[in-house]
């Protein structure tokens, strides 16, 4: 059976005056092929596919309201399809994530160096800054290293009292004390850098005495290393996008209240149930691992010391992790802070 184009080109020669033995000559095909196909008046039949409408047509409109509304941030796309599915939508996210895709300028990625910690053994903790029109507020971040559960509480300052009630509060919700919580440069907590020699660092008397009362070493990253704490890093910024963006967008005003109620629910039904990119499980299937090797909380806890501060050092860089060379134990540092005049 000849192909299209063939049958096309023997109907060409043949309405152009060949005969039907040129054309077989030119062409190789037998007098009976090209006698069928050249004096066939029937054109031939293409087959066209047509246009389709899109399942996402009708919520492109929608779509640009949000992404207008949330402008400069960006919504993700797991985001925009759980509301436009309650809208109707029917399709699957693959295509609202090509069409995303499409028309989102493409940033370059970020990298992380990976570092993974046994069940128990660190909390990563950072505050993030969050502005919407008038209003700003602080997210205090605290992330499990080893099952990666995120606890967020939004506040609007970051004395060393709310400090220490976000931290009670990221102990409640986990269930318990890590032995480390590593610490980037929050002022709150490090006063000084180096102020007592290399790596000899003034640390808030109050908070020092507050990880006693818990158990917990506290552990300071040397300074432009984001990358010993990245989990931290990367869960403020799924947040910022999958959350915060999304919550506020359209919003008038942000209230405090509100937006702490959201983000639990939002924790407890989305962020910790999600399947994690890097571990490939759920934070919450793996903190149910991780739960038994954190210490009890202890409560009622008061000030033993004042605020001057004290000297603790940070001999490792804190790159491997190994707890063996984390960090002195906090007893050591009694006798640093006695000695430097507290």
């Amino acid at each position: 059976m000849l192909g299209e184009l063939e049958m096309f080109e023997l109907k060409i020669m043949h309405k152009q005056g060949f005969s039907l033995k040129e054309i077989s000559r030119k062409t190789g095909h037998s007098i009976n092929t090209v006698r069928k196909y050249a004096r066939d008046n029937k054109e031939a039949k293409y087959i066209r596919s047509h246009l389709r409408i899109s399942k996402l047509e009708k919520y492109k409109t929608y779509l640009a309201k949000r992404i207008e509304e949330a402008s400069p941030n960006w919504l993700p796309a797991t985001v925009l399809y759980e509301e436009i599915k309650i809208r109707g939508y029917k399709g699957k996210i693959s295509l609202l994530r090509k069409y995303l895709f499409s028309i989102k300028p493409k940033p370059k990625p970020r990298e992380f160096i990976r570092f993974e910690t046994e069940p128990g053994e660190q909390m990563q903790v950072d505050f993030a800054h969050f502005k919407h029109k008038k209003s700003i507020f602080y997210a205090f971040v605290a992330t499990l290293g080893y099952s990666r559960m995120i606890f967020v509480k939004f506040v609007t300052n970051q004395k060393i009292e709310t400090v220490i009630q976000c931290h009670e509060e990221a102990f409640d919700y986990f269930g318990g004390v890590p032995k480390h919580c590593l610490y980037d440069n929050m002022k709150t907590i490090i006063l000084n850098r180096n102020t007592f020699g290399p790596g000899k660092h003034r640390l808030h008397a109050t908070f020092y005495d507050f990880a006693k009362h818990y158990g917990f070493n506290p552990i300071v990253c040397k300074p432009y290393t984001p990358q010993t704490k990245g989990k931290v890093e990367r869960a403020i910024s799924y947040i910022r996008y999958s959350f915060y963006h999304p919550f506020i967008a359209g919003k008038y005003e942000a209230n405090l209240d509100e937006l702490n109620i959201a983000v639990i629910n939002w924790l407890n039904n989305i962020a910790n149930q999600r399947i994690h990119a890097t571990t490939k499980e759920s934070p919450m299937a793996r903190w149910v691992i991780e739960k038994p090797y954190l210490s009890e909380a202890t409560h009622n806890y008061t000030t033993n010391y004042g605020t001057k501060g004290l000297s603790i050092t940070t001999d490792t860089l804190i790159m491997d992790h190994n707890t063996a060379h984390l960090q002195h134990s906090l007893s050591v540092y009694d006798s640093i802070y006695m000695n430097a005049g507290a």
